[in-house]
């Protein structure tokens, strides 16, 4: 299930809503890999890619929030610490797997109502605070 980022997922901070169009991008991609029967290597590259990025976005998310003292900061860590450690499960049963496909068109569902869920529900709750300041 490919999904792009639309207008409704923006957060109102430029640099979140920036890295959460590459996100969408790269996820697509790693769907779109898996889908077409890319190389297992191929897929192993954009797995560790989505993983460095999401770390790293999730650094940046982070430090934006600590900086404006945003109250939620604690459940968005919690909640970005969940979803590294589902990514990391993906890309250890891809391993274990051989490289099946299939896993990785299943984690795209997975990753996608994720991003959509937690953008919805967490970060945007972000932006509406910045605007208070």
């Amino acid at each position: 299930m490919a999904i792009k980022w639309t207008p409704e997922l923006s957060v109102g901070v430029e640099n979140i809503d920036s890295q959460h169009k590459i996100w969408f991008e790269k996820a697509d991609k790693l769907f779109e890999a898996g889908k077409s029967g890319k190389s297992k290597d191929y897929i192993v590259q954009m797995l560790d890619f989505l993983d460095d990025y999401t770390k790293q976005h999730f650094r940046d998310e982070e430090a934006y929030m600590t900086k404006i003292n945003y109250p939620e900061l604690a459940a968005q860590k919690t909640a970005h610490q969940n979803f590294i450690g589902e990514l990391s499960k993906i890309k250890m049963e891809y391993a274990k797997s051989g490289g099946n496909i299939s896993l990785i068109i299943n984690a795209n569902q997975m990753i996608v109502n994720w991003l959509t869920q937690h953008i919805s529900n967490m970060d945007k709750k972000i932006g509406t605070f910045a605007k208070t300041l």
